[in-house]
């Protein structure tokens, strides 16, 4: 009874936010509520609520304080160089913002933890994709991917919790991992240039300013666009004035962010002050919270803040509370000054933190009703005895599933060692199942139990239910390259 009820509830609350039907908040919420009441143990939802704010209380004060750090970083300009680079890499092409995405994801995301990560690649991704008219799904179906492959790094977590559930070395289970996840990170970026070229085909490629002198003898025509607010030009290749109307590429811009602009309204000044309905905020050079004199200062707070996370020196929330507060003491002194950046990001936090509470109840109830437990041992259990020997395949195939369904504790703590004792009857090594057990992890950063995916749709704008009808495809496709790769290499 228990199982069916968790296998419903999870896809009544899927369903539910895919078609829109209810907000994520709302579900979290009421639909599990409702089936502990169904389970027949509506009398103790209360202590299954609390037991799951406890333990998710950490993860929200984090959340919270790491978003007013960040902010604050993007607001001073720390972050304004990398923007750049990244358009002039891109030279606004879609194909090469795109790919410049999934690179961006995979290099922050070797501090270890998917909330900077997406903090981070979405303050410095987000303009460019709002200047370009670009699909925001596809910008977040590919950082949460290619985070999803670095997330199995040793300091990321899910390694780690796997070692200790079958006490074994995390380098011994990592190590030998490291070609089928490399397989997997090129999937990733094989999968963004994909998406990248549909959406060059969707709205054209833009030609920004200084790049029209040096491309002159390339282009044989050149359509001048409409002049950015700051009175910089831009210029737009003949190309995309037929391609920029044409039907909605992966994602479709109108699910995530409106419908795609024309050409020539798409095309913005490079650098210029914009208007806030254009989200380039961040990307005005004559912004007030500018503060170039502390960037170094900035910076190197920045980088002691990410080895401080990752030698573990103190919990990640005092860290980035500490952090907080010292970027605001140092870069904005008068108190005014101060209640204004927070303010500026109180949206924000809210949003974030009023998820992660609300998805307190989800696993909460979950846990407490014992749904999780009985899941578990019916999809165990309904493993056919002859595939003993293919134990590992067996915990490979599972952990997509499993892994967006659970939390990592959930299924590292309580469902790998029954897996690992179930391959060690038929002679399968524990290290095999412990490093089977990491290919979910591309789908797991997509998965409506995981605090930071809700940052990244958050700063994002785009509906959680628009990200996961377009992501759980291409992350799952991604995982079982991981796993393909990994029985081809001998590891698995």
């Amino acid at each position: 009874m228990l199982t069916f009820l968790g296998f419903a509830m999870i896809a009544t609350f899927l369903v539910l936010i895919m078609m829109k039907k209810m907000s994520p908040i709302a579900a979290l919420v009421l639909i599990p509520a409702l089936f502990c009441v169904f389970a027949g143990k509506g009398a103790h939802l209360g202590d299954y609520v609390i037991d799951g704010v406890g333990k998710l209380a950490p993860t929200a004060a984090m959340l919270m304080f790491a978003i007013v750090y960040f902010g604050v970083m993007i607001d001073v300009g720390l972050f304004d160089p990398i923007v750049r680079g990244i358009l002039r890499f891109c030279k606004a092409d879609p194909m090469r913002v795109v790919v410049g995405t999934a690179v961006l994801a995979a290099i922050v995301s070797l501090d270890g933890d998917g909330s900077t990560t997406f903090m981070i690649t979405v303050s410095a991704m987000y303009p460019l994709y709002k200047r370009l008219g670009l699909s925001l799904v596809v910008m977040t179906g590919v950082a949460a991917t290619a985070n999803g492959v670095m997330n199995t790094l040793p300091w990321g977590g899910p390694t780690a919790r796997a070692a200790t559930a079958l006490k074994l070395d995390a380098a011994d289970i990592f190590v030998p991992m490291i070609p089928a996840l490399a397989v997997g990170l090129l999937c990733v970026f094989v999968l963004a240039y994909v998406l990248g070229v549909k959406e060059r085909r969707r709205v054209g490629t833009l030609v920004l300013p200084g790049q029209v002198e040096r491309e002159a003898a390339e282009e044989e025509e050149l359509v001048p666009a409409a002049p950015a607010t700051s009175g910089a030009s831009a210029s737009i290749s003949s190309s995309s004035t037929s391609t920029a109307a044409s039907a909605s590429g992966a994602g479709g811009a109108g699910s995530a962010g409106g419908p795609a602009p024309s050409s020539a309204s798409a095309a913005h000044g490079s650098g210029g002050a914009a208007t806030p309905e254009d989200g380039f905020q961040g990307l005005d050079p004559h912004r007030p919270t500018l503060r170039p004199r502390l960037y170094w200062f900035n910076a190197g707070l920045t980088v002691a803040l990410l080895t401080a996370m990752i030698m573990e020196l103190l919990p990640i929330p005092v860290l980035f509370l500490l952090g907080a507060a010292l970027a605001l003491t140092v870069n904005f002194p008068h108190m005014p000054d101060q209640k204004a950046r927070i303010a500026a990001h109180a949206d924000n936090v809210l949003n974030v933190a009023g998820m992660v509470f609300a998805a307190a109840v989800f696993t909460g109830v979950l846990t407490g009703t014992g749904m999780v437990k009985h899941m578990a041992d019916w999809l165990v259990g309904a493993i056919p005895e002859g595939m003993g020997p293919h134990m590992a395949l067996v915990t490979g195939l599972l952990s997509l599933p499993l892994t967006y369904f659970m939390s990592n504790d959930g299924f590292y703590f309580g469902v790998l060692p029954v897996l690992a004792e179930a391959g060690a009857a038929h002679g399968v090594s524990p290290l095999e199942i412990a490093r089977a057990s990491l290919v979910g992890q591309a789908l797991h950063m997509s998965s409506p139990l995981v605090p930071a995916v809700y940052v990244l749709v958050g700063m994002a704008k785009v509906e959680f239910g628009d990200h996961t009808r377009f992501t759980v495809k291409w992350a799952a496709l991604t995982s079982l390259v991981v796993l393909a790769a990994g029985m081809l290499f001998g590891i698995i």
